[in-house]
């Protein structure tokens, strides 16, 4: 076979790699039934929260007071889903907002005792999830798997 030939093979596999599409390899797919995975084990273990609901009470839990924008940029919500997020939580007396005592425009978010205690409490359950969600890995292949994910993100 000449080198003309080998050239000719290269780019007939190159343009059939380009034409083969297949949606159930593909990242943001994999990505999204997984993610779907770890919310519906989520939701059969923590029924009354949401995952982002869940997600402020842990963090507000690890940080104390903060600002409705800095709580939104600590989990990753835009300041409108962070604002809907916080508002379902204060309704179920979960959390309290106060004004910041300079900046009367900053708005503060802090867990109520109520707020606490359910945070307490889920966070063992919580783990749980984690470890369901990491299931079909090794323990090994699940340390990369989020030491990969963590690298993505």
């Amino acid at each position: 076979m000449s080198g003309g030939d080998n050239l000719l093979k290269l780019v007939e596999a190159e343009e059939a790699d380009e034409h083969d599409y297949l949606l159930q390899e593909q990242v943001g797919f994999i990505l999204r039934k997984a993610h779907q995975r770890h919310v519906s084990i989520f939701a059969a273990r923590i029924a009354d929260l949401t995952p982002p609901q869940f997600a402020a009470l842990a963090k507000l839990r690890d940080v104390g007071e903060t600002s409705q924008n800095q709580l939104g940029t600590l989990i990753a919500m835009d300041a409108a889903t962070v604002k809907g997020v916080i508002d379902r939580l204060k309704a179920r007396g979960l959390v309290e907002l106060s004004r910041h005592e300079v900046d009367k425009r900053r708005l503060l978010v802090n867990l109520t005792a109520e707020g606490r205690d359910a945070i307490e409490r889920l966070i063992p359950l919580a783990r749980e999830i984690t470890q369901e969600t990491l299931a079909p890995l090794t323990a090994k292949e699940a340390a990369t798997f989020m030491k990969l994910l963590a690298k993505l993100a």
